[in-house]
């Protein structure tokens, strides 16, 4: 099968099918690098599950369940060079893992604090609010364009974001200016409780992108290595100065929307039973196995592998201590104006009244 753009009949591109057996054609990995992204897959999954754990001890904040996702995180991301840029919101934690951002540091963003990202690794702090890192991503593009900077800019949201002005107009500015940015719709099915089907009466959500000029892909977005040959296609051509692509990737949240959220109140327990069977790990695990790139002994030290390392980093991050009540203003400007030093002065002042500076 091969990559083609969106119509009102396609079908989602395909490498690995839900057998794990070859139905397209392969990107251009090593045994190494096919194997570094299984890894990649497991530590997103283990982090979500780890996360989760810790909140119901109370140990974490809301969180929101990576579980069947972890082939579009992954595979939107490694194709990215060191000086490229990616905005995500909050379901694409294995993504800012590819890309560089340490796992203690996110484990400790879930305690409640907000931690700087390494510089180097181009990531843009997790965005709750619906949608509008989209336009972050163009931003980012445009900037590098304008500088004649070599980076190009990856933007992701969920389905539900699509119905977001945000990202309309993200898509509209990247079409008209050529902006070297990819901007990546994980479709998992669900906007909290709200079904896509209620979202858009579009044939695809990629369908979008064709209304404002830019070349638009259906992906599956289980399929490891369909996304990645996509991705990497869409990167290139963003680097090579053809402008931007929208990228659909069809997956399912096999969790609730978050921790806060009981999602067998509006869900068919049937219907996520039905994509638990297309589990994008077991697909990848059962390609290499067939491939005998991995073995039964390999796969067990693998995850605890994997285990060992959330530990770690769980442990490093409930060791940091609380950043200050004030901290934040350090970021918000390199000079403060007088009203937000009042600002800071007052909550210094209430903190030592509650006994917590």
């Amino acid at each position: 099968m091969s990559i083609q753009q969106v119509d009102s009949g396609m079908v989602a591109y395909q490498v690995l099918d839900v057998e794990g057996n070859l139905v397209g054609e392969m990107p251009d990995l090593s045994a190494e690098r096919l194997l570094v992204l299984y890894r990649a897959m497991h530590l997103g999954r283990a982090f979500s599950n780890k996360i989760i754990a810790l909140q119901r001890q109370g140990r974490a904040t809301t969180f929101g369940s990576l579980m069947g996702q972890e082939a579009t995180a992954v595979g939107l991301a490694a194709p990215l060079q060191p000086q490229d840029w990616l905005a995500t919101s909050y379901r694409e934690i294995a993504s800012l893992l590819v890309k560089g951002v340490p796992l203690s540091t996110l484990v400790y963003s879930f305690r409640g604090f907000s931690p700087a990202y390494p510089k180097e690794a181009r990531c843009l702090p997790i965005q709750i609010v619906i949608g509008t890192q989209m336009l972050h991503a163009v931003g980012l593009a445009m900037a590098a364009k304008i500088a004649g900077d070599p980076a190009v800019s990856v933007g992701v949201c969920g389905d539900g974001a699509t119905s977001e002005g945000d990202f309309n107009e993200a898509l509209n500015f990247a079409g008209v200016f050529q902006a070297p940015v990819v901007l990546v719709v994980q479709n998992n099915g669900w906007a909290i409780s709200v079904p896509r089907s209620r979202q858009s009466a579009a044939p695809t959500l990629a369908a979008r992108g064709i209304g404002f000029g830019i070349p638009s892909f259906l992906v599956d977005g289980n399929d490891i290595l369909a996304v990645y040959s996509v991705m990497q296609r869409a990167i290139e051509r963003a680097r090579s100065g053809q402008g931007p692509t929208l990228v659909e990737t069809l997956t399912y949240r096999i969790g609730p929307h978050t921790t806060a959220d009981d999602a067998t109140r509006y869900r068919d327990a049937a219907e996520v039973e039905e994509w638990r069977a297309k589990d994008p790990l077991a697909r990848f695990r059962l390609f290499l196995l067939q491939r005998n790139l991995l073995d039964e002994e390999q796969d067990r030290q693998l995850i605890a592998g994997v285990e060992a390392e959330i530990n770690a980093a769980v442990a490093e991050a409930e060791a940091v201590p609380p950043p200050a009540p004030d901290e934040f203003f350090d970021y918000m400007a390199a000079d403060l104006s007088p009203r937000l030093q009042e600002q800071r002065a007052d909550l210094l002042r209430y903190s030592k009244q509650q006994g917590r500076s």
